[in-house]
């Protein structure tokens, strides 16, 4: 009886092994098809994030830990009826993509983080339509696939304009003083997948991006560490001016939904100013940002808004058996402590990562010193698996 089912396990992984299908796609690059007669094409991607996380209370001296699934994603983009007309699709499958489940978004699961359609209609010329993320700062346009750290800094996450859905117009033009990228959108200015009708006005965002020194190879301007350890010194400088007219949540397209006391929606007009630089040579490589959110007024609610001034400067090394070092400092501070939500605070952090295929198959990990005002300091240790196909 053993014998037989031994020879049976065996006849069924050979007849497994040779029905196999090959192909030639690889390894962190996605399924790609195209159809024959070249109407459409579609990359299909999927990725996900396996977190530790264990914070240490430096007052209390408590150490609390978690493990999570801290993204896992789908990815679909190629063309369609022509290669001018582009799409991208990307749903969020784990619970902290999810998240932000509320009236305004019908009580539903936030699954669709981009589905957007993107015209060519002109050389170097591109319009969107649809709900992805708005030319803000490039900490966030970055993809959390692609950072350098496990996860972004405190200014990313207490000022970033996120994903909104409406239209935006890119151009891109090159000279002899380097590249120079434009970019200029109008959107709903409540965030994702929103179903309810628009709360207050809408959100105008204007962008430039010069590139002194050229084109990053293979776009490095936005993804972190100097993996293709450019010969050449790269930089690129951006600045970013968004106004949310009539803004609804605390931190415009993110956080809750303002209101006061007796349950009335309020609004405000909140002004965000980024201005950031990515530096890449040799292996080094530097980031930098500065942001600063205001609001038209003061209001008088349970839900602040998330105004004040965040800046960061982060680095690293990659040497060449792919493991890289890096640093952070990171500080922010609010505007007015009665009517901010940003509580003061300064981190300090060092990471150190393992790059097998790039950004498609990595381990990362940092520790990180958390500096505050009005709150106990605490260490923060983080462990992060990613594996994208």
């Amino acid at each position: 009886m053993r014998f037989s089912l031994v020879s049976l396990a065996f006849v069924f992984s050979f007849f497994i092994s040779n029905a196999q299908d090959s192909t030639s796609n690889k390894f962190g690059k996605g399924i790609s098809l195209v159809a024959i007669d070249s109407s459409f094409s579609m990359k299909f991607s999927t990725r996900f994030q396996t977190l530790y996380e264990g914070t240490y209370n430096e007052e209390t001296e408590d150490w609390s830990d978690k493990i999570l699934v801290r993204r896992f994603r789908l990815k679909f983009d190629g063309f369609a009826y022509t290669p001018k007309l582009e799409y991208k699709i990307e749903l969020g499958m784990s619970n902290r993509d999810i998240s932000g489940v509320n009236a305004q978004t019908s009580n539903t699961p936030r699954l669709i983080l981009d589905a957007v359609l993107k015209w060519h209609f002109k050389e170097n010329w591109q319009l969107w339509f649809g709900q992805t993320k708005l030319p803000g700062n490039r900490e966030r346009v970055i993809s959390s696939q692609k950072l350098q750290f496990v996860d972004r800094s405190l200014v990313n996450s207490r000022f970033n304009i996120d994903r909104d859905i409406g239209v935006q117009l890119r151009h891109k033009n090159k000279g002899k003083l380097g590249t120079l990228k434009q970019a200029i959108s109008i959107s709903m200015g409540e965030g994702r997948n929103i179903t309810s009708n628009n709360t207050g006005g809408y959100d105008f965002t204007g962008r430039v991006e010069w590139l002194p020194f050229g084109d990053f190879t293979s776009k490095g301007d936005y993804f972190s560490s100097d993996l293709k350890r450019e010969e050449k010194p790269k930089l690129s400088i951006g600045a970013t001016f968004d106004l949310n007219k009539g803004a609804a949540r605390q931190r415009g397209q993110l956080g809750d939904f303002v209101l006061d006391s007796t349950n009335n929606q309020l609004s405000n007009d909140l002004s965000t100013i980024f201005i950031d630089a990515m530096f890449k040579y040799n292996g080094w490589s530097v980031m930098s940002e500065y942001a600063h959110k205001t609001a038209d007024k003061q209001l008088i609610s349970e839900d602040l808004y998330a105004t004040g001034t965040g800046f960061v400067l982060q680095s690293g090394y990659l040497f060449k058996n792919n493991f890289e070092v890096a640093g952070r400092f990171t500080t922010i501070s609010a505007d007015d402590s009665n009517f901010s939500s940003i509580v003061d605070q300064e981190e300090y952090t060092f990471g150190i990562s393992k790059y097998f295929v790039g950004h498609s198959l990595k381990i990362q990990s940092d520790l990180s010193y958390s500096d505050f005002v009005q709150q106990d300091n605490t260490f923060r240790y983080r462990f992060q698996m990613e594996l994208s196909f």
